[in-house]
């Protein structure tokens, strides 16, 4: 395994990484780092757990919709199918703007809603990109968990239901993991799809790492150096991400 990982075009890509590393710590500027340091940190801090919750929260609607889909009657997943339909046809940010300057300028002019202890986080813009975001992943994610409950061989499934197990024991302990283990590598790319998506949410004044990034730009006039940082931490973030997703499928039960 090591001397597989150690070849020839990877060895010289990294030493390519390693010089162009080199070439912008020595040429490019990077005095204004420590000043923007403590936003930077809240703003990628923004960013994981809008995505990581975003991701959850959608997950946990799309394997309903997508069971609803796979095996359920027409009254449920005829709905599923429109929502999913809706969810892929339209941009991400038209939904994101739709929930934000749409459904939220409708609650300044409800009374007893500006009264009540949901005001002070409905007045504010991260509730809407985290709702945004979740219904996006949910219809994405909901299309691919139809697609991995069809998948489960129905062999299995059979011959639970003649050994006399319950649906939702066959459903917890047969349907659901295999579903899950098929779907596993298109989720890993939702999920790194999801992370980048998150820059989205800046457009209705949520204060993420792309914000900050953009607030360096507007006060220091500085081009490249933001944007290749910027860069620098998406990119150890989405393999942190592939890494984890190849740790699950290892530990996930074997398909067949």
């Amino acid at each position: 395994m090591t001397r597989g990982f150690w070849m020839p075009h990877r060895i010289g890509m990294a030493a390519l990484a390693l010089a162009i590393a080199v070439w912008c710590g020595v040429s490019l500027r990077w005095d204004w780092l420590p000043e923007y340091l403590p936003l930077a940190a809240m703003g990628l801090w923004r960013t994981l757990w809008i995505m990581a919750a975003s991701v959850v929260l959608g997950m946990a609607l799309a394997v309903p919709l997508g069971l609803a889909q796979a095996a359920g009657p027409w009254w449920l997943a005829w709905p599923a199918q429109a929502f999913c339909t809706v969810i892929r046809g339209t941009p991400l940010l038209l939904q994101l703007w739709l929930l934000y300057y749409g459904l939220g300028s409708l609650f300044p002019g409800i009374p007893w809603l500006r009264q009540s202890d949901l005001w002070p986080i409905l007045r504010q813009a991260w509730p809407y990109a985290l709702l945004a975001l979740t219904l996006s992943f949910a219809g994405y994610e909901g299309e691919v968990m139809r697609g991995a409950f069809l998948g489960v061989p129905k062999g299995q499934l059979e011959a639970a239901r003649a050994m006399g197990m319950p649906r939702a024991t066959l459903l917890r302990r047969i349907w659901l993991p295999q579903a899950v283990a098929r779907a596993l590598p298109t989720l890993a790319g939702e999920t790194v799809l999801q992370l980048k998506a998150t820059p989205l949410v800046a457009t209705i004044t949520v204060v993420d790492i792309y914000a900050v990034a953009s607030k360096v730009r507007q006060d220091t006039f500085l081009t490249y150096e933001p944007l290749l940082l910027l860069a620098l931490v998406y990119m150890a973030v989405t393999g942190l991400i592939v890494l984890a997703f190849r740790a699950l499928e290892r530990r996930g039960p074997a398909r067949r």
